[in-house]
């Protein structure tokens, strides 16, 4: 097969700006090629590919980037700026795709969607997020109606938010577990790995550490520069270790020496990318129950879960962390999120998405 897979406008390849999406193209890309399959990544201006994914072929544009709907209004019109990076990336992407098989759709905006409905050429999407906007989610429903097995989702709990579709095809995610090392270490600190943005609810995680008299580790990109500040302001002097965004080589080796993860969401992760990466060093999860992570995480087994912004049973699980069999996190990601296993399933999705062109 020959896949033309768009990736976020959000921001370059290796710049952490993407979140998750760049994790999971990457991890994508390194499936599908070990599979057989021939792969053309369209991506923003500065993007570079994880070194096992050279064989693919990287095509650069350039432009403005979007605005994420993360950081809009549910309700907000659809804006696309002058010298649009996404029309840019998606004119790209169609031109190639008329000599592919499918075009795979990995950016959360409505012109791709919409696309779907006025060109010939298969397109799939892989929704990388609950639902953050209406006229997205309106568009999703009516393309749903035409093309029922164009979108795929993460996790069951974020197809939830999207209740009209009846049969939601649900993929998971998938990592090389190649670039992920092992570590039976459990005396060091505590974690907390995202960008640094308040939907992520870093301040639960600094409480936690906080009340146990430790400096918590903090990996991601920074975001929101003014939201990092106030949660210095609200702890004592050096309550966060600040260590910045690190490629996916570095942040392991780092976050594998500790001995849990905090994860803090405040909304409905569509995965938890960050809570495979950590269980495929060995490190167990501590997070609330809440999208993504609650369909990952095994209570008991490869961590804890609790109730959604319950800041106190967090505090309560992480004085027993230890507890937990660091071999049994990284065999449930063995078992459930390779980069292979997840590929397969991408995949047996597009083969039905296009047989529904035919």
């Amino acid at each position: 097969m020959r896949i033309v897979l768009i990736s976020t406008p959000i921001g370059f390849l290796g710049s952490g700006k993407g979140g998750g999406v760049e994790l999971t193209l990457n991890s994508l890309v390194s499936g599908l090629i070990s599979l057989g399959h021939s792969v053309d990544v369209i991506a923003p201006k500065n993007s570079k590919f994880h070194d096992s994914n050279l064989k693919a072929k990287l095509h650069i544009v350039e432009g403005e980037d979007q605005i994420s709907w993360q950081h809009q209004d549910y309700n907000s019109p659809v804006t696309i700026p002058d010298n649009s990076l996404l029309a840019g990336m998606l004119e790209k992407g169609l031109d190639i795709a008329k000599n592919a098989d499918v075009l795979l759709n990995m950016s959360y905006d409505w012109l791709p969607i919409w696309m779907t409905l006025n060109f010939e050429i298969p397109i799939a999407h892989i929704i990388s997020m609950g639902s953050e906007s209406s006229v997205i989610n309106n568009l999703i429903s009516k393309v749903y109606a035409k093309y029922p097995n164009n979108f795929a989702f993460h996790s069951k709990m974020q197809a939830n938010d999207y209740p009209y579709i009846k049969k939601p095809t649900i993929i998971g995610n998938g990592f090389n577990l190649n670039n992920y090392i092992f570590q039976d270490s459990v005396k060091g600190p505590l974690a907390w790995v995202g960008r640094v943005a308040p939907e992520k609810g870093l301040e639960d995680a600094v409480y936690v550490a906080n009340k146990l008299g430790e400096k918590l580790k903090v990996w991601g990109y920074i975001e929101d520069e003014i939201y990092a500040s106030n949660i210095e302001k609200s702890f004592s002097q050096g309550a966060i270790d600040w260590m910045g965004f690190l490629s996916t080589d570095k942040l392991q080796k780092e976050l594998g020496k500790c001995r849990a993860l905090v994860n803090t969401p405040k909304w409905n992760e569509a995965y938890g990318n960050v809570i495979v990466e950590a269980l495929a060093c060995g490190v167990p999860v501590i997070a609330y129950k809440r999208g993504g992570p609650s369909e990952i995480i095994q209570h008991g087994q490869t961590g804890y879960l609790a109730d959604p912004d319950d800041k106190e049973t967090l505090l309560y699980y992480a004085n027993f962390i230890e507890k937990i069999n660091r071999k049994n996190c990284r065999e449930w990601v063995e078992k459930n999120a390779s980069a292979d296993i997840f590929a397969n399933k991408v995949v047996n999705w597009l083969n039905k998405v296009i047989i529904e062109y035919k």
